[in-house]
Formats: C-alpha cells, sequence, structure tokens
C-alpha cells in the first residue's frame, strides 16, 4: 500500500501538536533531525518497510499510538 509512511508522518505531527502550529513545526524539525524528512514523502511514495520501523520507534519516543 503506497503512502502509509505518509500517513504515518501525518499522524505523529497530529497527535503530537493537537492543532499548535508551533509544535507541528517543531515534530517536524525532530524528524528531519532523527533522518526522516516528511517533505519528501506524499501520498504516491512507495512503502520502505526500514523507515516504517523508525516511524514506529520514534512514535513509542514521544508516547504516540499509531
Amino acid at each position: 500500500m503506497a503512502g502509509q509512511v505518509r500517513v504515518m508522518i501525518d499522524q505523529i505531527i497530529a497527535k503530537r501538536s493537537n492543532g499548535n502550529p508551533v509544535l507541528a513545526s517543531t515534530t517536524q524539525t525532530k524528524l528531519i533531525l532523527k533522518g526522516i524528512d516528511p517533505n519528501k514523502y506524499d501520498a504516491d511514495s512507495p512503502d520502505d518497510p526500514q523507515v516504517i520501523d523508525r516511524l514506529r520507534e520514534l512514535a513509542a519516543e514521544l508516547s504516540i499510538s499509531l
């Protein structure tokens, strides 16, 4: 299923920020610093199992359930 990475990124940002644009920007920056550029993925991007695993780890670090 293409686009799963983008969905996971959007969920992490939405749950972490709770609608606060400053927290959304900070979360995007944190993802970039952790090696995942949210701007690189869209709904048609192929899913990379390594990126999916990394996103699950990051979500766990941020206490977010996906």
